[in-house]
């Protein structure tokens, strides 16, 4: 079996990310993206240590799908998941952006253009692995995100849209990966 006959592993994580119900939920799901090789989420940790519960019973989950699917046996991930604590509004609205951006950012490996382009927004207009479209008013994954709890934090823009494209240039953005 080679890569292609494998569907996108961090694509498919997205059917393991249930709604939780309100008495037993470990986070909140603000945003997310899911990338052919790798996930960003931004989490809101309703209970001590809820990232890790949740982050643990995703790995275990999908990892059984993933290889009762392929018939195959052993672990998919490598380490463990990388976080940063978010302390402040911008930085809070940067890391969304940089979630929602992050397919045109692999898309342009080279990163040397500045700027949004209209065939940008198309291309997250398009793609259907990320929390964008809800930020833009489209309710897509409405089962699995709680923005709502943002709210206590930031004022979200009300054309994000808009708001995204006039905002950012791909150096601000990159400076928010966390080193691997």
């Amino acid at each position: 079996m080679n890569d292609a006959d494998i569907e996108s592993p961090s694509r498919n994580l997205s059917l393991h990310l249930r709604p939780q119900t309100v008495s037993k939920r470990l986070t909140n799901i603000c945003a997310f993206c899911m990338m052919p090789n790798h996930f960003h989420l931004l989490l809101y940790e309703c209970t001590p240590g809820g990232i890790s519960k949740l982050l643990q019973r995703l790995g275990t989950a999908f990892t059984m799908y993933f290889n009762e699917k392929y018939e195959r046996s052993g672990a998919l991930f490598q380490g463990g998941f990388k976080s940063r604590l978010i302390e402040d509004e911008v930085y809070l609205m940067q890391v969304i952006d940089y979630i929602h951006l992050n397919p045109i950012q692999h898309k342009e490996m080279d990163g040397s253009k500045k700027g949004l382009f209209k065939s940008d927004l198309q291309f997250l207009d398009d793609y259907p692995w990320s929390s964008y479209k809800d930020y833009c008013g489209e309710e897509t994954y409405s089962n699995i995100l709680q923005r709502d709890v943002l709210n206590e934090y930031l004022e979200m823009p009300k054309d994000y849209k808009a708001w995204l494209q006039g905002q950012h240039d791909f150096e601000d953005i990159r400076s928010l990966a966390i080193d691997m």
